[in-house]
Parts: structure tokens; C-alpha cells; sequence
């Protein structure tokens, strides 16, 4: 059966749940919970239609995190469905169902192997084995939790400007990453090293966002109430950063800022990249020299950015274009194409941040 409102399709509960795959008593206890509100016909009928449905992918795609019912009906009280978001969060949540699906395949193909050559089986071989094929139990701790929750909107709570003095400072990550938190005209702002001013707003007592960019800025503090560190949430990843002194990280950025105004390259510079791109080709990327945030996305792109290097062939020549926001950018001129690739590295040695695109 299906009616229209407004030229849309409405489907009932009994068709919605057969299309989807899941049961009517299944709608029915999301509905309980507060998650879907389907509309009635004059008969109490129930019907959906691409909102309802819009919603119904978000939940399934929650439950797959590991969410229970009662998370995610906390989750989404008073907010709308963003099929962007969804969609982002469903190919991230089958991404991460393939990635550990490789490996357990793995872990079996190796004990099958093991068994073959007339080895024993071990207990740590076998509870391996357990904890790499269950393909149930889900954890919240995943990226692509995380970045849905960041992606999610946020609502400023007020507070006293007064205390926004002592969210101030300098903070710096293990692998050398620092950002600048400072209070200007009763507003607070946030940016790293090399970087522009972006104000961050409360949503809670110790935690903040930015309404320019899906990220936030939670302090933690010590015993005594003091803030002792941050944590920068972005694209999924958490960077702890712990505080540093004050005058360091001035005497640090000055020499950035510096840098992008005599639009200077960072010592050896070239060679660095070179190492780079030659690490890539090889599907090797050094993983210990980059931070880890740019690691892990190093790691799921390497099979991507070595077949481009393969297509592009031999590197020729290395042009430098200039400093833009801390990252050195340079033209490089493959055998058979031409890209731009930036790079910036922390004052500890990390690469920090990596780009590349193709130039025409």
C-alpha cells in the first residue's frame, strides 16, 4: 500500500520493513524508544517515508558501532537526520567491517597453515583468533564513530568570559604539533602553529567547538582544577596535546610566521619530500616519522597514492612554490603527469601534515 503527502510516497510498516530487512516489531521498538515518529493515516495506519527511512539508516548504521538502543536514543533527542552524515557514517562503519574482515581472514589463513604443517594449536593462537573474527561485538572507539559524533551540531551553552583566562595557552602534542589557545574582547580562540585565530564556543564546562569547522577542543584538568592538557577532535581522530611553556611555542611560532612571510622553505625541505614521495611509490610510507593522526590516513591511502606515483612514473623536477599556512608547497613534475604536493613538519621532526593533487 502507499499514499502521497506533498507528491512524497508513503510506504506502510509492514512494506518499510520487508524493503529494509529488518522486522515490523523492530519499527515498532524504535518508535517506543523515541527514534522514528511515523505518520498516522485516518485509520491509525502507520507510514513512512524518506525521512522516517533517512532515520531508519542512521539507527542501523549506529547499531553497527555497537550502540545500544538507549545510546542512540540520546544521541539523536532533538536532531534531525543529515543524510551527508549518514551516509558519511555508513561508508565509514562497512569500511571498518571489511578492514576486520581482512584480518580475521588472515588470522585464519595463518592457523589454517599452522595446523597444515602439523604444529599445535595454541590457547593465545585460538583467543586471537576469537578476538579477530568477531564480527559482533562492536566498539564506539572507531573512527568512524568518532567522526560522526564530531560531525553532529553542537549547541553553545552561556558562560562567564571571565574563566575563559584560564582555558589559556600553549599546548603541544608527543610529536611536536602546538596549538594556541588565547581570550581577546571576551571570546576565546584556538588555532596551531602557522595557522589563523578561529573562535571556539562552550557546549559544556570544559568542552568547546568551532562553528566554522565540525571540530572540538575538550581541556582536562587536574586535581587541584588547573588545566593541564587538551584534546583536539577532528576528521575522527583525538590529539592529546599536554601544556608547554608559554614563551617556547611564541619563540616556535615566530620562526613559522617568519618563514611564510620571506616565503622561505623549511631547511632541507626538498630532500624531505623526495624521501616522501620515494616512500610512497614503494607503498612504504615511513609511519614513525609522521604524526599519528597523518599516519593512520598514510596507511589507508598508501595503496591509492602508490598507484597514482605508479601511473605518474619517474620523478624529473621539484619546483617551490611558496609557504601557505606553515606547509611548504612545491610543483613536481613527474614522466607522465604533474602534481603539487605540501608538506609541514612539527618542531620535533614529524610530518604534521601531507598533501598532493594533480595540476594541469
Amino acid at each position: 500500500m502507499s499514499g502521497h503527502a506533498h507528491d512524497e510516497v508513503l510506504i506502510t510498516a509492514l512494506e518499510c520493513a520487508e524493503r529494509i530487512g529488518i522486522t515490523v516489531r523492530a519499527l515498532r521498538l524504535y518508535e517506543q524508544h523515541g527514534l522514528i515518529s511515523p505518520r498516522r493515516t485516518s485509520k491509525q495506519w502507520r507510514l513512512y517515508g524518506r525521512n522516517e527511512i533517512t532515520r531508519l539508516n542512521e539507527i542501523l548504521a549506529l547499531k553497527t558501532l555497537g550502540l545500544s538502543l538507549r545510546d542512540i536514543e540520546k544521541l539523536l533527542r532533538n536532531h534531525s537526520t543529515d543524510l551527508t552524515h549518514t551516509l558519511s557514517l555508513q561508508r565509514d562503519a562497512l569500511k571498518e567491517t571489511r578492514t576486520r574482515a581482512e584480518h580475521g581472514l588472515q588470522v585464519i589463513d595463518a592457523l589454517q597453515a599452522k595446523i597444515g604443517s602439523g604444529a599445535v594449536v595454541s590457547i593465545d593462537d585460538l583467543t586471537h583468533l576469537a578476538r579477530e573474527t568477531n564480527m559482533i561485538e562492536s566498539s564506539k572507539d572507531t573512527p568512524a564513530w568518532r567522526r560522526y559524533e564530531q560531525m553532529r551540531p553542537r549547541t553553545e551553552v552561556v558562560m562567564d568570559p571571565a574563566r575563559f583566562t584560564s582555558f589559556a595557552g600553549a599546548y603541544s602534542t608527543d610529536d611536536g604539533t602546538i596549538s594556541l589557545v588565547s581570550e581577546r574582547d571576551g571570546k576565546l580562540f584556538y588555532r596551531i602553529v602557522g595557522q589563523q585565530d578561529i573562535g571556539i564556543f562552550p557546549e559544556s564546562e570544559d568542552r568547546f567547538f568551532m562553528k566554522e569547522l565540525p571540530v572540538q577542543i575538550s581541556f582536562n584538568r587536574d586535581g587541584n582544577g588547573n588545566i593541564q592538557s587538551l584534546i583536539h577532535h577532528q576528521g575522527g581522530f583525538e590529539d592529546h596535546a599536554q601544556k608547554m611553556d608559554l614563551n617556547l611555542a611564541r619563540s616556535i611560532e615566530q620562526k613559522v610566521t617568519q618563514r611564510i612571510e620571506d616565503q622561505r622553505p623549511m631547511p632541507d625541505s626538498e630532500l624531505i619530500l623526495r624521501r616522501v614521495i620515494e616512500d610512497h611509490a614503494r607503498g612504504e610510507p615511513d609511519i614513525d616519522g609522521m604524526s599519528p593522526g597523518l599516519g593512520i590516513l598514510a596507511t589507508e591511502q598508501k595503496n591509492f597514492i602508490q598507484s597514482e606515483l605508479e601511473r605518474a612514473g619517474p620523478v624529473k623536477a621539484l619546483s617551490f612554490k611558496g609557504v601557505s599556512y606553515g606547509l611548504d608547497i612545491y610543483d613536481v613534475e613527474f614522466e607522465n603527469s604533474k602534481m603539487e604536493w605540501g608538506f609541514a613538519q612539527t618542531f620535533r621532526g614529524k610530518i604534521s601534515h601531507l598533501y598532493l593533487r594533480p595540476t594541469f
